[in-house]
């Protein structure tokens, strides 16, 4: 009995996480209330209370699971292409590009994230949250570039904190431009 109840739980909180990212991507995070929430997941505004402290809690888990995504697909390309770093930098960056217009939940989690998010009042923490994720990021972009350079992939001098930054902002600002504007380029298509 127990466990039914605990997957019945997990089922509300994976209902109320997806009609929050519907939600979101549609009329922005600052319009859209944990009463709104509630009406589209079909729960009280009590069950989200019940899984979350408040908005920024729940759109935090939603970037949370994001990255654990990502962590898992390192791991897979990681043992596809051993010893070959730059290889796998590669697969991860055209798999965020493929997965931004292919997958509709990511799309909508990157749309949320570049253009229906204010990092004002209530959001302030989460724009805390994102600020650490992205020195992560610079951090784990820069490991893969000392494995390249220990791989002979790329050159000794190479200034690894600066690559870091650019190819984060690359990274970025293609996405954001092609969310903006989805029709003036092929973003998968053109990412190889």
């Amino acid at each position: 009995m127990a466990r039914n109840t605990k997957q019945q739980a997990q089922e509300t909180r994976n209902h109320i996480i997806n009609a929050a990212i519907e939600r979101f991507s549609e009329v922005g995070v600052s319009k859209t209330s944990l009463a709104d929430i509630a009406a589209a997941a079909g729960v009280t505004r009590g069950a989200i209370y019940w899984h979350f402290k408040n908005k920024t809690d729940l759109l935090n888990e939603i970037w949370a699971q994001s990255d654990s995504v990502m962590a898992d697909l390192e791991i897979e390309y990681q043992s596809k292409y051993p010893a070959d770093p730059l290889s796998v930098m590669r697969a991860m960056i055209l798999y965020v590009f493929d997965a931004t217009t292919s997958d509709p939940r990511r799309r909508a989690l990157m749309e949320i994230i570049y253009h229906k998010c204010e990092f004002v009042g209530e959001m302030a923490t989460l724009q805390m949250m994102q600020q650490n994720l992205y020195l992560e990021c610079y951090e784990k972009i820069e490991d893969v570039l000392k494995q390249c350079i220990r791989a002979k992939q790329l050159p000794d001098n190479l200034d690894t904190p600066r690559a870091a930054i650019i190819i984060r902002g690359y990274i970025s600002g293609i996405i954001e431009n092609w969310l903006f504007m989805p029709e003036s380029f092929n973003l998968a298509g053109d990412a190889p």
